[in-house]
Parts: structure tokens; sequence; C-alpha cells
């Protein structure tokens, strides 16, 4: 009989002693640490290599995905998510028209953006999801205002049609502290606007899968925050959110099974990856604190969305390579939808042609390269599972430093986060005008003839800052990495008034 060997038996084993030893070797005298540690963003240290032994400690690491804390994902026989696409609502007959166009086209999740909530009544409603199988797709809605109203609409065309409620997909993206955030105020006080979101909530518990808190973390990546500090941010309003509902009445199961968590998603590949693995687990360590009676509802649910701080005006094509591979790392981290913005979406409305590319660019992932196949795909990479412990543990120590100084709430209105985010964005744009942090096209390698394109939508650019006269406190500032070369180029760019 003969014998077989065990493939890579004529192997022998090496120590990772052997391996430093090689590499000090071949480094001849120069420091290991300077040459090939690389110090990130967040201000830890990332090896050039990993090892079996630098995740065996890890006590979440040989669960199964599905299982709590999650940082496998919540998904168990493959990677699948839902391709979404938003329409801009001005007028309720070309807004169906558009969405029954792309649902052929690949889409499985809508989201309309209403621009005028006073035109939100029935009749609209019925004409916007004419021909529209609720059950098939995910549909969100947003709105600034009369999240309620829409919930009630959803649940009379739930009854008109004959739909199953337990089949309904999708979120009324309700988030009062976003918008606090990016404004200054609210049109309401902040405890007036969680017995407000309150009621919305207890409105949508007939929709077992439609969320009625829509957390807009991506802010924080626009507004240039680093990883860390997005995802501590974000799993922070999480926690205020369900100690808001859970003071009035709204049991943690439920509360938790309402929130949708939004991330934007950067260039940084693989600890874009790591961080929706380490969101996951420190969503579960939160909300477990709050005793939920059944770990389903406990769960993350991830929305990801392209980011804007690395998308620029000029050379814009590039922008596709970068939302590329902010989709793959956001698929590959286990999101559960995802948008792709279209690459000119910062300088113009996008058209049919952007459009088309942004939504094939998850259909080639998806029907192509099969990323939906494989549930966890990261997982067992020394590398994506060191990052994601790294991750996870400096981002709970910054929510922890939040919880000191009393919550999100508290500590937004102090204007602690705000100065956080000021230096982050403030060392950003540093780097990026010393060269440290590349743009391709901007600040490396830039095609000095290229003009600014003629349909240059100046608004879009340069976002205006917040004037409001009453502000309840200091809002964020949302920007662009490639602003200021952006902005000394146009004004010497003869075809653009600034």
């Amino acid at each position: 009989m003969v014998k077989k060997e065990k493939l890579f038996d004529q192997f022998p084993p090496i120590t990772t002693k052997e391996w430093m030893d090689k590499i000090n070797t071949d480094l001849k005298g120069a420091d290991f640490n300077k040459k090939l540690v690389w110090k990130t963003n967040e201000g830890f240290d990332v090896k050039p290599f990993y090892r079996m032994e630098d995740i065996e400690n890890l006590m979440y690491i040989n669960t199964l995905p599905g299982v709590f804390p999650y940082a496998r994902g919540t998904k168990v026989k493959n990677n699948n998510w839902l391709v979404r696409q938003n329409i801009e609502v001005t007028d309720y007959s070309e807004a169906n028209l558009k969405a029954l166009t792309i649902l052929m086209k690949g889409v499985d999740s809508l989201g309309f953006t209403i621009v005028d909530p006073e035109t939100i009544n029935e009749n609209n409603f019925d004409i916007l999801l004419k021909g529209i199988q609720l059950e098939a797709i995910e549909i969100n809605f947003l709105s600034n205002g009369r999240a309620k109203e829409i919930v009630d609409l959803i649940g009379n065309l739930v009854k008109k049609s004959g739909s199953d409620p337990n089949e309904i997909r999708g979120a009324f993206e309700a988030d009062p502290l976003s918008r606090l955030m990016l404004n200054g105020t609210l049109c309401i006080p902040p405890e007036q606007g969680f017995d407000y979101l309150a009621s919305v909530v207890n409105s949508a518990t007939f929709l077992p899968q439609f969320k009625a808190i829509h957390l807009n973390a991506s802010n924080f990546n626009n507004a240039g925050a680093d990883i860390v500090q997005e995802l501590a941010f974000g799993i922070s309003m999480g926690s205020e959110y369900l100690v808001q509902l859970t003071q009035r009445e709204i049991g943690v199961d439920i509360a938790a099974s309402k929130i949708r968590f939004s991330f934007g998603t950067g260039s940084n590949y693989f600890p874009e990856i790591a961080k929706l693995r380490a969101a996951r687990l420190l969503w579960s360590v939160v909300t477990n604190g709050f005793h939920p009676a059944n770990g389903e509802n406990i769960k993350m649910d991830i929305h990801c969305v392209t980011g804007e701080w690395n998308k620029t005006v000029y050379d814009p094509y590039v922008n596709l390579l970068r939302t590329q591979t902010e989709a793959m790392s956001a698929i590959l981290g286990g999101t559960d939808s995802l948008t792709v913005e279209p690459f000119d979406i910062v300088f113009r409305h996008p058209d049919e042609f952007s459009e088309r590319i942004a939504r094939n660019q998850q259909l080639i992932l998806k029907e192509e390269a099969y990323f939906d196949k494989v549930a966890d795909p990261a997982a067992g990479s020394y590398y994506i599972e060191s990052l994601t412990s790294l991750i996870a543990e400096n981002a709970w120590k910054l929510f922890l430093e939040i919880e000191d100084q009393g919550g999100f709430l508290s500590s937004l209105k102090s204007g602690w986060i705000q100065k956080k985010l000021s230096a982050s964005a403030s060392q950003r744009k540093l780097d990026i005008a010393s060269g440290k942090e590349i743009l391709l096209g901007t600040n490396r390698f830039p095609e000095i003839n290229e003009k600014a394109p003629s349909d240059i939508d100046l608004a879009r650019v340069f976002k205006s800052p917040v004037l409001e006269s009453d502000l309840q406190i200091e809002p964020i500032k949302l920007f662009r990495g490639s602003e200021e070369h952006e902005r000394l180029r146009l004004k010497a760019d003869k075809g653009v008034k600034m």
C-alpha cells in the first residue's frame, strides 16, 4: 500500500525568530521598525507580516459566521449583499419610472430621497411605488422630516397590496443626531426629537425587517475622521439611541432591531475590511450590555457607501478606481447593502452613464468575481484578523472616553467630538498638502493641462458652511481632501468663475 504524504511535509516549519533573523540580515543593519512597520493614521503600528501566534488568543477567532459576537458576519451560507441606488424625488412619476427602469438593471435596493417633505401624501406615494413589488426588493426613504407619515403610508400600501409585512425590507431613514451634528440645530429640542423617534419606532414594529433609524456614521468619514474615530463615534451614536429609546419604554430587542448603521468606505483596502468586522464585534458587546432577550435582534445591520473624502474634480475617472476598491472592501467586510456613488457626483448631477457604471461596478463583483459566494471571505487571514482586533481595541478605548463624557449627545454638546474631528481633518489636510497622503491626479501626477468639466456645479464641489443664527451646537464640516488644490486650480482655470 502506497503511503500518502501530507502536502508540504517536506518543508520544515519556520519560527518567527527565524523569519526575523532573515529579515534583519536582508535589511543590512537598517532599523526594522523604521523600514517595515507601518504607522497608521489611527496611531497604531502594523507589522509587515503576521503569523498564527498573533491571532490564537483572540476570543472570537473560532466562532462561525452568524454566531455571536458576529465578527465573522451575520450571513451563514453566502456573502450576498443588496445593490442600492438612490433616486432624488422631485417629480413622483419620474422617480417611479426611474425606479422601475433600474430594477431591471440589477438594483435590488431603492433609496428614495424626498426633496420636499411637504409633498408626502397618499396619492404621491401611490404614484411613487406603482408597479413595484414590495416583497421582492428593499425600499428606503430619506426625508428631512415626516418619518411618521411615511411609516403610516407604507403600512396602508402593505395592507392594500396584500403584501406580507414580515417580508417587507427597508428603512425610514430617521437620524436626528446626524441632523443635529450637521446643521448645529434641530427644529425641536433633542429630547422632543427622541420622543418623536420613539413614536416612529413603535409605529414601525408591524414591519419586523424595516429599520426606523439610519445611523449615518459615514458623515464622520467625510468630515476627515480616521477609521477608529468613525467606528467609535458611530457605535457611540448607536448606544445613545439605545439609551434614549429604552428610557422611553421601548425594549432593547425592538430598539436594536430598528437601527441600521451606514459607514463610509475609504481607500485603505484591508483596514476598511477589518473595520466592518470590528464594528459588528463592538456593537454586539454594547447591545449585550443592555441584556437583550434574543441575540438575533442585536445583529448589526450595515449599509456602506463609497466615501467622498478622496474623490476629485480633476482626473475624475480615477474616482472609478477608488470606488471599485472601496466596494470590494465593503463587500469582503460583510456589508448588507452597498451604494457605489457615481464617479462624477462631487461636481455635477450624475447622468445615466455614470449611474450605469456605478451599478455595474457592483454587478461585476457579484456576477463575475463571485464575491457573494463565500461567507466571511476574510476569515483566517492573520493580517486581517489582527487588524480587526487592533481597530476594535482602539475604537473601544475611544468609545469609553465618550462614555466618560456622558455619552454621544453630551460630547457633541460640549464640542469634544467636534475638536477630535477637527484635529483629524487638519492633520489629513496637512498630509495631503505635504504629499504624505496621496491623491492621484491631485497632489501626485496631476495633468496640468486638464480643464475643469464644463458642467461643473460649484455648490457640489464646495459645500456651503452652516449659517444658522440659533445654533445649539457647533456643526461638523463635511469636505474633501482635494478641495484646496481644486480651489487654486479652478481660480486659474479661465473656464470657471469662482
